[in-house]
């Protein structure tokens, strides 16, 4: 008579133990996403990797709640744990820029846009600039054929201008001691000029750095240099600093600059204020920086017809 024997089954073995290497594979990828928010400057900028990683540092907050519904599909307690830690080096590195800031009445108001050489409707552009009221106003990328559209549309709120190639300053108050500044291009697209306020003198830099993108970022990064040589040398008690830098406020190529001026946006602004591309934000290439002003408010403003939103910052002289 032949013996029968029953096999046993674990309950949920296999399935737990796909369980358990999931939960960890999820711990794992928790912790290298908090160890590169934590130290994104720390990776090596060969071809422009450490840059392009500072840039989008601030997005890999987004595998967070990727993380958290992974670890609710894998019942695993030791991923949920995991999150934790990335959740609380992203709110330290960023969680800041939402507190509130600033305040107070401004003396001034400056703004900055860049037009866009391809604008197919620069006097829109240059209209919604307007509504922002700013007293003073930053253009990059102006083109023969938008210069005469943006003059006519600027002139009468704005009787003072003076232009250095692709780049130009609008503004209510008078103008003087205006020059070019060389920072290695082949053109010079900068300019530096004296604006009267009621309440005194303040050098104002118009820039347009060289562009930047992945593993091509070794011209913007002289140019940055040599932006930096001359705010660096130059004695002036007040300082703006207008321009798109074509490098994010996350990006260690700004941090000598931000050693010389302050940004406007994380001293008086709400939120990390990116500009580019204007459909849907990204990055913020564009700045108001400042020395020997204070900040009392930053915001960024949807301007139709550019692939830049504008900037507009308030500050107290």
């Amino acid at each position: 008579m032949a013996t029968m024997t029953a096999a046993r089954t674990v309950p949920g073995g296999e399935t737990g133990r796909r369980t358990s290497r999931a939960g960890r594979v999820l711990a794992i990828v928790a912790i290298v996403t908090a160890l590169v928010i934590a130290g994104h400057g720390l990776v090596p900028d060969v071809r422009g990797l450490g840059s392009l990683v500072d840039t989008a540092a601030p997005w890999l907050g987004l595998a967070i709640p990727v993380l958290a519904l992974g670890a609710l599909i894998a019942r695993s307690k030791l991923a949920a744990v995991a999150i934790v830690l990335p959740l609380v080096v992203w709110l330290v590195a960023f969680g800041s820029a939402w507190l509130q800031s600033g305040g107070g009445s401004p003396d001034l108001r400056v703004a900055n846009q860049n037009v866009d050489a391809d604008n197919a409707n620069p006097a829109a552009t240059m209209r919604s600039v307007a509504e922002t009221h700013a007293d003073v106003v930053g253009l990059e990328e102006v083109t023969a054929s938008s210069a005469p559209v943006i003059a006519s549309t600027l002139g009468n709120a704005y009787p003072y201008h003076v232009q250095e190639s692709t780049v130009q300053l609008w503004s209510r108050y008078p103008i003087s001691d205006f020059s070019g500044v060389d920072l290695g291009l082949s053109w010079t697209r900068a300019l530096r000029a004296q604006v009267a306020t009621p309440k005194g003198a303040v050098t104002v830099y118009v820039v347009h750095l060289a562009s930047a993108r992945a593993g091509q970022t070794a011209t913007r990064d002289s140019t940055m240099d040599a932006l930096v040589d001359r705010i660096r040398t130059d004695s002036s008690p007040r300082i703006v600093l207008l321009g798109d830098l074509n490098t994010a406020s996350t990006d260690r190529v700004l941090t000598p600059l931000a050693h010389l001026l302050r940004d406007t946006q994380p001293a008086a602004g709400r939120g990390l204020g990116f500009t580019w591309p204007s459909a849907f934000p990204l990055t913020r290439p564009d700045h108001i920086m400042t020395r020997g002003l204070t900040a009392t408010q930053s915001s960024v403003v949807d301007t139709s017809g550019s692939d830049h939103r504008a900037i507009i910052s308030g500050l107290r002289l």
